[in-house]
């Protein structure tokens, strides 16, 4: 089977906890012993049912504030799908966590409190999800029970968030009414919303397509170790291992290695111990060249026909996650896949204002959970494609020097 990897968002109260542990309890994916523990929490809460989303709210603190802080991963699966969920904070002071659990997700269910309509976390939330080019977005409309049902109401949030969507060059936007706290289009259609004539969420997230968002027709190799083991046996012996993060490579393929510029050929593949003809994303394969080239961790191989950007500067969508500002001149690390490099940022282009969707120029610093376009130059020439054509090559992390803390997530324009 393959996975679904999504992740949930909204304003605080909107019932993203409480949905993970709906969609959980109503799939019977909580364990006997979970489920047990909960019902005597729940007790203590006099909430008078199994309060869902103690499921998910782990830290004491959460639990007792009743807000998500940290992003909770869990796990399940329906015979026709394995899932793992991110449930992603609320508040605006957790961006930077939710941008964390939404980087490798081919999903986002932003929830939306049918009583309050569009907020601006949610153009927030969103906003990240057009930044990070999720390819799918559910917008669910959630406590639907405490509208009546209104179908007015839910196409009056589906009008306003299209608006939003358009602005932010969404697509592949699906909206679903739910209740999560009552199991309305959760797992099963629901009877109160006979006007819906959609699939529930359940049925929605097992069959949405998601193999064709691994991109197979641009190859990409970043070398992330080179062995050589020098025994007896394999004296000769020369491997650089590492993950095809995009695309597919062929025993015979003409190749460069970046940033040398040496062209070459492929020699021999190894996956998972045997001798391939070919490998394709996303397995963990080691390379054999035809020609001893000097190749280190860092270095990129790619096909010949297929060259990458290379250059020392460049612009870069960051969301900053440091307390301590991003100003023009600081000095940090790039990570780009296995390729890490000192940067210094040149300029600050504009920072993203959340409520109006409008850039904001002029500006000499980056405060905590901003989202803005910045320019960097690197020491050395840094391998790199677009993050909106391939972003497994364009997506990397500012490192602090003295720390070793990751201050900010870059997609690279």
């Amino acid at each position: 089977m393959d996975i679904l990897r999504f992740i949930t968002a909204g304003s605080v109260d909107d019932g993203k906890s409480t949905l993970i542990g709906r969609l959980l309890y109503d799939s019977k994916s909580i364990m006997i012993d979970q489920l047990t523990a909960i019902q005597q929490q729940t007790k203590h809460k006099a909430v008078g049912e199994i309060d869902l989303a103690l499921l998910t709210d782990g830290l004491r603190a959460e639990r007792e504030q009743g807000i998500t802080i940290d992003v909770a991963y869990k796990y399940f699966s329906t015979p026709k799908r394995k899932f793992i969920i991110a449930d992603a904070p609320g508040h605006i002071q957790y961006t930077r966590n939710m941008i964390t659990g939404a980087s490798n997700a081919n999903l986002i269910i932003v929830l939306i409190d049918a009583r309050n309509g569009v907020v601006e976390q949610t153009r927030r939330h969103s906003l990240i999800a057009s930044i990070l080019k999720i390819p799918h977005v559910v917008v669910a409309v959630n406590k639907m029970d405490m509208v009546g049902y209104a179908e007015d109401v839910f196409n009056n949030i589906m009008i306003d968030y299209a608006v939003v969507a358009e602005k932010l060059g969404l697509k592949n936007v699906t909206y679903i009414p739910i209740s999560a706290l009552k199991g309305d289009n959760i797992v099963e259609k629901s009877t109160a919303m006979s006007w819906y004539d959609g699939s529930s969420l359940l049925s929605f997230l097992e069959n949405v397509p998601v193999r064709n968002d691994v991109n197979l027709s641009v190859t990409r190799f970043p070398v992330q170790y080179v062995i050589r083991p020098q025994g007896e046996t394999l004296h000769d012996y020369r491997g650089y291992a590492g993950k095809l993060i995009s695309g597919i490579l062929k025993v015979g393929d003409a190749v460069s290695v970046l940033p040398q510029g040496i062209n070459t050929h492929i020699a021999s593949i190894e996956h998972n111990g045997k001798n391939v003809e070919e490998a394709f994303a996303p397995q963990s394969i080691i390379v054999h060249l035809a020609d001893d080239v000097d190749v280190s961790r860092g270095n990129v191989i790619v096909p010949v026909q297929q060259q990458p950007l290379s250059d020392k500067a460049f612009s870069s969508m960051i969301c900053w996650m440091d307390t301590k500002p991003l100003q023009i001149g600081n000095r940090y690390w790039l990570q780009l896949n296995s390729t890490l490099v000192k940067c210094i940022v040149t300029n600050i282009n504009y920072v993203l204002n959340v409520d109006s969707l409008t850039k904001q120029e002029h500006i000499d610093k980056i405060q905590l959970n901003e989202i803005a376009s910045i320019t960097l130059k690197t020491a050395t020439p840094l391998v790199y494609d677009k993050y909106e054509s391939l972003p497994v090559n364009g997506a990397a992390i500012l490192i602090d020097e003295a720390t070793n803390v990751t201050v900010g997530a870059c997609m690279i324009q």
